[in-house]
């Protein structure tokens, strides 16, 4: 089988397309036939050594596929069945090895591109809006990269639990985007100090709670924009990751609250896993969510999309068809 392997740290060049050993399931476990795989900032994280990883790997964590063969002890799915995950490595590749238990089910109705597409961004916003700050009416959140794979989903299950929403973005065509998916007010943080303008937009109060998968470049001022007992909740990096902080500030800030969570601490079972991809599931295909593809670049070539990803032009979703 084709893949792509990584032996050394680095940039997307690093990205080696390679041939490799069709993989053998073990206990509790299938494999998938990759039809279509998913990028995210976790795999450029990975690839840098930032997150490290045991060399060499192939990188990638979400897939939609076929089921292909099963291991003993497997009950939940079948050979043939088309199924999505998330949070299993190895998914730049025409064939990868998942624990059965995290393959979720596509129904009909749902494409292979689009089930790719849901799974790591789609399920990090779920748990971003519904359980790490469970987003009520009368709420108003501030969301960095309002118009990107995360942004866009998270805006509209945002507003799907009656919240205010307040996005920034970086062009007037990203901010069409935020608007369509359903935010309230969109700032071109290129243009304007968004800090300024969130504490106009709301009445000087803040908001609260902060979504920001950005890092370093929003960190700071995302504290300012919090009104007293406001949430932090920071998901990511894409600009560099936040440096040690003194806890006093948040104190001083009003009573801050902070997270740094993961997708894994929220699909860390059968049941949450499966709640979380069954509802945006259901969402699809009721017309209550629109997960917008940016790119598809061939497996081969997955340093272009790399680069495409890591420029931060992107509007949607970039992935890989495998197949």
């Amino acid at each position: 089988m084709k893949a792509i392997r990584v032996h050394q740290y680095g940039g997307p060049e690093v990205l080696g397309y390679e041939d490799s050993t069709i993989p053998e399931p073990g206990q509790g476990e299938a494999r998938v036939k990759i039809e279509t795989s998913g990028i995210n900032f976790v795999d450029i994280y990975q690839r840098q050594g930032l997150y490290p990883v045991a060399l060499p790997f192939t990188p990638g964590q979400e897939a939609a596929g076929v089921v292909d063969a099963v291991g003993p002890g497997v009950t939940g799915v079948r050979t043939g069945d088309r199924v999505a995950y998330t949070a299993a490595p190895g998914s730049y590749a025409e064939y990868a090895i998942v624990p059965a238990w995290r393959l979720v089910p596509v129904p009909d109705g749902i494409g292979t591109q689009q089930a790719a597409a849901v799974m790591l961004q789609g399920m990090t916003a779920h748990y971003l809006a519904c359980s790490t700050y469970p987003l009520k009416a009368g709420d108003t959140a501030l969301v960095h990269a309002a118009a990107g794979g995360v942004g866009l989903i998270l805006v509209q299950i945002a507003k799907r639990r009656g919240a205010h929403v307040i996005g920034t973005v970086s062009t007037e065509e990203k901010a069409r985007l935020a608007r369509q998916a359903g935010a309230d007010e969109v700032i071109l943080y290129t243009r304007t100090d968004w800090e300024a303008e969130v504490k106009h937009l709301t009445g000087g109060k803040g908001v609260n709670v902060v979504y920001d998968g950005v890092g370093v470049m929003t960190f700071e001022k995302s504290l300012n924009c919090l009104r007293p007992r406001g949430f932090m909740v920071l998901f990511g990096q894409s600009s560099g990751p936040v440096p040690p902080v003194d806890l006093q500030i948040f104190n001083t800030k009003g009573g801050l609250f902070l997270t740094r969570p993961s997708l894994m601490q929220y699909t860390a079972d059968r049941a949450e896993l499966m709640e979380r991809a069954n509802d945006l599931f259901n969402w699809m295909l009721h017309g209550g969510l629109t997960v917008r593809i940016d790119s598809v670049f061939p497996l081969a070539k997955a340093a272009d999309a790399h680069r495409k990803l890591a420029s931060r032009a992107t509007m949607g979703k970039v992935l890989l068809a495998v197949r």
